[in-house]
């Protein structure tokens, strides 16, 4: 079976179980001549029970307009404010903190994100998350 041509490489952040043809999905994908329904029903599927939290996916599509996706682990900084139950970040990180996190907290986040951090070490993507969140405003105790 010969390989596809590929057409173009998409990257979009999509609320889990949300996907919907309005923008950012619809524009997007629609320029590349995909099936947005499509897309969108498949991507509603992989994602049920992850609702709330914003994923990455990573869209290929290939000269015949079809296509594949790979759903990423959502951002570092998503999880810690829902792990610190903030609806935002600090402004002003560095002089102003907005909550704190347990460090068991920290390590729970970096396993959930070992995929997609650049060492498989947990204790380093720990010290990668509580970077993260040090720049977010968020004290890491313990």
């Amino acid at each position: 079976m010969a390989k596809k041509a590929i057409k173009a490489m998409i990257k979009l952040y999509v609320p889990a179980g949300q996907a919907n043809p309005a923008p950012p999905v619809g524009p997007a994908l629609g320029q590349h001549g995909v099936n947005i329904m499509m897309f969108c029903k498949q991507f509603n599927d992989q994602t049920k029970g992850k609702e709330g939290l914003i994923l990455p996916a990573v869209i290929t599509v290939f000269e015949d307009k079809s296509f594949t996706f790979i759903i990423k682990s959502p951002p570092s900084s998503v999880l810690i404010k829902r792990a610190a139950n903030l609806a935002k970040a600090s402004g002003i990180a560095g002089r102003e903190t907005i909550g704190k996190i347990t460090m068991k907290q920290v390590e729970e986040i970096a396993k959930l994100k070992a995929k997609d951090l650049n060492t498989s070490d947990i204790a380093k993507a720990a010290k990668v998350i509580a970077g993260t969140a040090r720049s977010m405003g968020i004290i890491v105790e313990g």
